[in-house]
C-alpha cells in the first residue's frame, strides 16, 4: 500500500502552543461571564453625586502621617472653639459648653437675667468704697467700711430668697428632671454684670421665663 506522507509540521509543532490554547481559551470565557450587562442590577444602590463627592472628601482629608494628624485635631479644635464663641453669643444649645447645655440651665440663666440681683451692682460698689476708703478722712473711711458691710449683707439676703424661690420654680417646671447644680450655677451668674454675661441674657429684665 502506499503511504501517505506525514506533514512536519504536525509531528515537530509545539506543545506549549497547544497548552496556551485552552487556556486563553478559558481566559476569554471566563472574562465573556465577568462581563456585567450594563442594565443588569448592581446590588446596591447608585450613591447620589452629593454623598460621593463627601466621601471623596473625607478620604483626601484623612491625614497620612502624625503631623497631619495633629494638624487636623487643631484646626477641628480651633473651629469647635469657633463655634462655641458664636453660640455662647447666640445661645445656640447645640454648641454651648456642658455645664450651659440643657432645659434647666437655660431656665436658670433666664430666672436671673429676668431680674434685679444686687450681687450684680457689687463691682461698681466696690470701686466706689475702695475709692472713699482711700481718702484720709475718718468720717468718709468709716462710711466707707459702713457701705462694704451693708453691701455684703444685702448680697446675702438677696442670693438667699433668690436661691430658695428659684429651687422652688425648678421643682414646678422640671418635676422629673435633675436639677442638681442649678441653683448655684444661677447664683454664679447673678454676681456678673448683665452685659458680661455668657451665654448672652436672651429675656429682657421683668420678662416672665
Amino acid at each position: 500500500m502506499p503511504v501517505k506522507p506525514v506533514p512536519l509540521g504536525f509531528v515537530f509543532r509545539s506543545r506549549a502552543k497547544e497548552e496556551k490554547a485552552p487556556t486563553a481559551d478559558k481566559a476569554q470565557v471566563t472574562l465573556s461571564k465577568q462581563t456585567r450587562d450594563p442594565q443588569a442590577p448592581k446590588g446596591r444602590p447608585t450613591p447620589k453625586r452629593s454623598e460621593a463627592q463627601s466621601q471623596r472628601r473625607s478620604v483626601a482629608q484623612t491625614p497620612t502621617n502624625r503631623k497631619d494628624a495633629v494638624r487636623r485635631q487643631r484646626e477641628d479644635r480651633r473651629e469647635a472653639m469657633a463655634r462655641q464663641r458664636q453660640a455662647l453669643a447666640s445661645g445656640d444649645e447645640r454648641y454651648l459648653p456642658a455645664r450651659d447645655k440643657g432645659p434647666v440651665r437655660k431656665f436658670a440663666r433666664a430666672w436671673v437675667d429676668s431680674r434685679f440681683n444686687v450681687a450684680e451692682f457689687f463691682l461698681p460698689l466696690a470701686v466706689v468704697i475702695l475709692v472713699l476708703s482711700v481718702v484720709r478722712v475718718p468720717s468718709i473711711q468709716n462710711i466707707a467700711l459702713l457701705l462694704w458691710l451693708v453691701v455684703i449683707v444685702l448680697i446675702v439676703l438677696d442670693a438667699a430668697v433668690s436661691g430658695f424661690r428659684l429651687r422652688k420654680r425648678l421643682k414646678e417646671r422640671f418635676p422629673d428632671q435633675n436639677t442638681r447644680g442649678a441653683v448655684a450655677y444661677a447664683l454664679m451668674r447673678s454676681l456678673q454684670m448683665r452685659r458680661l454675661r455668657l451665654p448672652k441674657p436672651q429675656v429682657k429684665r421683668g420678662e416672665r421665663p
